[in-house]
């Protein structure tokens, strides 16, 4: 692995679990075994540093987003997009940390904002600004609540059982959540 590679690797798991503020390239470097000064050759600064770090998983769930049609009002496209957002949240949890846990508060830093972009991009496509409130809240649930589970466990340190068995549970779960809901009567 290059340093390059190892640099980003290293800082990804310091932003996630010091937090990207309490982070110093003078860490990352410590961590590393090299000096700031090399830690600076390849990345001209933190900003730059967690945007590489972040940026697969992003552009991962980008594609996603952008890619999900019609899932609201067809059930084969809402399963092939459930497996893909649940595959790139497991494939990605340090970055999903990040999201849930610091983004709110570091809407400044650029990686954080393209995160929050994604959001309100993902939201639209749900429709969930023209939706009732039960939709809104049923698809915010769902896709937020799979998100901030997954990072909750590994802010927490909870030892849960393996991705095999944690994939189709979500997804099943998910589904549920998506299902349209008889109205309940008072």
């Amino acid at each position: 692995m290059s340093l390059h590679d190892q640099l980003r690797d290293i800082a990804l798991a310091e932003f996630a679990s010091a937090g990207y503020a309490a982070t110093s390239l003078q860490r990352i470097a410590d961590l590393a075994g090299t000096s700031k000064a090399s830690v600076l050759y390849h990345y001209a600064s933190k900003e730059q540093l967690l945007a590489d770090a972040m940026a697969p998983a992003l552009d991962e769930l980008t594609a996603i987003v952008r890619g999900i049609g019609d899932v609201a009002a067809d059930r084969g496209q809402r399963l092939a997009f459930l497996e893909r957002f649940v595959d790139a949240l497991l494939a990605h949890r340090q970055v999903v940390h990040l999201i849930v846990n610091q983004s709110a508060t570091q809407q400044d830093v650029p990686a954080f904002a393209r995160a929050q972009e994604l959001m309100r991009e993902l939201a639209a496509a749900f429709e969930l600004a023209a939706g009732s409130t039960v939709e809104k809240l049923r698809y915010g649930i769902a896709l937020a609540g799979a998100a901030y589970t997954l990072a909750a466990s590994d802010l927490l340190g909870l030892e849960g059982p393996p991705d095999e068995e944690v994939r189709p549970a979500l997804i099943t779960v998910m589904r549920e959540l998506l299902a349209p809901a008889p109205e309940l009567k008072d």
